[in-house]
């Protein structure tokens, strides 16, 4: 990063955070010494290991999820995994310092902080390297010998986790510089060490190995003395503390145990409290990071509550309402939005790779709080769900829940309209954004996205939000994918609607608001919000849309207004799905695309375009990016993406765009 951004990012911080920062600094110059610091023996008398599984836990997993986690565990063992879009096929014994995406590797002998981590070019891509060592495919192993009773899946977890220990010396290589891999790992071994509890080995791995003890203790210590602090503590202080509250609670075998598992609880109530609105939609508007925050505290209360600590009320409502939240959001397929970034990042994983992600959560919730009547059916189907049942059993805890589906997220400026769903005609499912711009006053995962819709028909992306697609290393691409253009809403003069200052930095942010929110699964539904992300001092700009969901006419219509004192030049985008065939003529579009539920089913629908734009349609372009769907994290596959051209402003009248989906 250049000397601006480092400018940049200091104006976004409080006196608090720049005082934290400093003993940040000073104790990162300190802690170089760490370096030479020998493995220390066995505490005496030697520590248990006493956090195992109650009886018949693992009896109760269903058939398909044990089949379906043992065929990814195959998959392992044979040396195969993909990480974000990348195979690999060195996992019998991976170098943990090696980025098969770039070929790179990374420096493993040098002070943590001294390595450029952000810099592809001297490390590879960084996502590539840590995401194999959040262990979470040791926890599938585990799972597997579990299930199974075969040491070979055993083994092979103690190969790895040897290996790790071996290659990654406390502060030294990449993976002790950030605090979510650290807290994630912590987990993960927890998990690994619970499941291995029936293998003859598992103590002489664990307890009974010095490097093993004294790796559990060094983690800890490290997120103790770099927590994540002020404008970065979101989803990374939620991971550092729920991975320090399970270990100090499982692994409870430190003179430091006692305090470091209160301040972590404490911290974790806290910040659960910070990241979420009081409806329960996460406050960084992510919803992948809604999922992860989600699955981190269930899994570190979890692991409270079986080791006897009285876990505060507080922190458990906070995980109703945000599984309430997610119940309500979700299409008919279980699927919530896709606002916001997202890294394909899981708390905690004991599935097959073939696990309905959201579908599991959905169950975890409805095993420890309960659904209520208008949760969408969902029948367990993972291996998670019933062991962390095991360990929490049902919370029954004093609170008002909604009597009705939620559809209108005042809080979050998040609106949810859909017509059900019925017999051969599929529910159409529309999200609208008219909320804060991000979390904090970095907003570090936001998208410029303000008023953006999203369709989509029995589950399918009709009108896509395009997605995230990268963090590091390809700076076009992060600027597209969460630029205005690249979501389905009115770009003026070529701008963003909030300022960059970096690929995790905004300097400025549109503020937005609802006006109107009426919301009718039968009827008309309509919903009215604006935004002023491009005023200026003494030049005011609003945009504001109105959007209708006509579930009898199966018709969206959407009005843009510009007001302001002058014309402006606009791009109005509409990004598609990738399975969505879509033909220009004029400013009519047809639409056509295959209903996974009937594949011999072919959907249509036309969209009518303002006829004051000039439209053009895109698919794949690369330079400048324009026509992508990222369905995950380092992936992306061309859409078409369909771009009006002109100008707008104060009389000029509505641009209006009506999407009719045949029924």
């Amino acid at each position: 990063m250049d000397a601006l951004w480092y400018l940049r990012r200091l104006s976004r911080m409080g006196p608090r955070e720049i005082g934290g920062r400093v003993v940040t600094a000073a104790r990162v110059r300190a802690w170089r010494a760490e370096l030479a610091a020998p493995v220390p023996p066995l505490p005496s008398p030697p520590p248990r290991f006493t956090a195992t599984l109650p009886d018949g836990a693992l009896a109760t997993v269903p058939d398909a999820a044990a089949a379906s986690l043992l065929a990814t565990a195959d998959r392992l063992m044979a040396g195969h995994a993909e990480y974000f879009g990348v195979e690999r096929a060195d996992m019998v014994a991976p170098d943990w310092s090696w980025d098969p995406k770039t070929g790179r590797r990374a420096p493993a002998d040098r002070y943590a902080y001294d390595v450029p981590y952000r810099d592809e070019k001297a490390v590879g891509d960084i996502k590539q390297l840590w995401e194999p060592s959040r262990h979470q495919h040791l926890t599938v192993l585990a799972a597997a010998y579990a299930l199974t009773g075969d040491d070979a899946y055993a083994h092979r977890v103690a190969d790895h986790l040897k290996s790790w220990w071996a290659a990654n010396p406390p502060m030294r290589g990449v993976h002790w510089i950030s605090g979510i891999e650290l807290g994630i790992r912590l987990l993960s071994w927890v998990w690994v060490r619970r499941l291995l509890a029936g293998w003859a080995g598992a103590a002489d791995l664990f307890e009974h190995n010095p490097e093993a003890v004294h790796q559990i203790h060094a983690h800890q210590r490290w997120l103790a003395a770099f927590p994540s602090r002020g404008s970065s503590a979101n989803n990374h202080v939620i991971a550092e503390d729920a991975g320090r509250l399970a270990a100090a609670c499982a692994f409870d075998w430190f003179a430091e145990s006692a305090q470091w598992r209160a301040d972590a609880l404490a911290s974790l109530e806290r910040q659960l409290r910070h990241n979420t609105f009081p409806s329960g939609i996460n406050r960084e508007l992510a919803s992948e990071y809604h999922g992860l925050v989600l699955e981190l505290g269930l899994a570190a209360l979890a692991e409270a509550q079986h080791a006897g600590v009285a876990v505060p009320e507080t922190a458990w409502l906070v995980l109703l309402r945000m599984s309430d939240a997610l119940a309500a959001v979700v299409d008919e397929k279980l699927h919530p939005p896709r606002q916001g970034d997202g890294d394909d990042g899981y708390g905690l994983i004991v599935d097959g790779t073939a696990t309905h992600r959201w579908a599991s959560l959905l169950a975890t919730g409805a095993a420890v709080f309960g659904p209520c009547d208008w949760w969408p059916q969902v029948q367990p189907a993972d291996v998670r769900t019933p062991l962390l049942a095991a360990l929490v059993g049902r919370r029954a805890l004093a609170a008002t829940r909604p009597a009705a589906r939620p559809d209108h997220f005042a809080d979050a400026g998040l609106t949810i309209l859909r017509t059900p769903a019925a017999d051969s005609t599929p529910e159409l499912w529309c999200r609208l954004d008219g909320g804060p711009h991000g979390f904090g006053t970095i907003a570090a995962h936001a998208h410029a996205d303000a008023l953006s819709v999203e369709l989509r028909c029995g589950g399918v992306d009709v009108l896509a939000d395009p997605g995230c697609y990268c963090y590091h290393g390809e700076p076009a691409w992060r600027a597209y994918f969460r630029s205005t253009i690249g979501h389905n809403t009115l770009e003026l003069d070529g701008t963003d609607q909030s300022g960059s200052g970096g690929p995790f930095l905004w300097v400025r942010h549109a503020t937005s608001r609802v006006i109107v929110a009426h919301p009718d699964g039968h009827g008309l539904s309509r919903w009215v919000a604006e935004h002023d992300g491009y005023g200026r001092r003494g030049h005011p700009v609003t945009h504001r849309r109105t959007v209708e969901l006509d579930a009898r006419a199966r018709e969206l219509r959407i009005f843009d207004d510009v007001r302001s004192d002058g014309q402006h030049g606009c791009r109005l985008a509409f990004h598609f799905g990738p399975t969505v065939i879509v033909e220009l003529d004029g400013a009519r579009a047809a639409l056509r695309w295959h209903d996974p539920a009937a594949p011999a089913t072919t959907r249509t629908g036309v969209l009518a375009l303002p006829d004051a734009l000039h439209w053009q349609v895109y698919r794949g372009q690369h330079d400048p990016p324009m026509g992508w769907y990222s369905p995950g994290f380092g992936r992306r596959e061309p859409a078409a993406t369909l771009v009006g051209r002109g100008r707008t402003g104060e009389g000029t009248g509505s641009l209006r765009s009506v999407l009719r989906i045949d029924g």
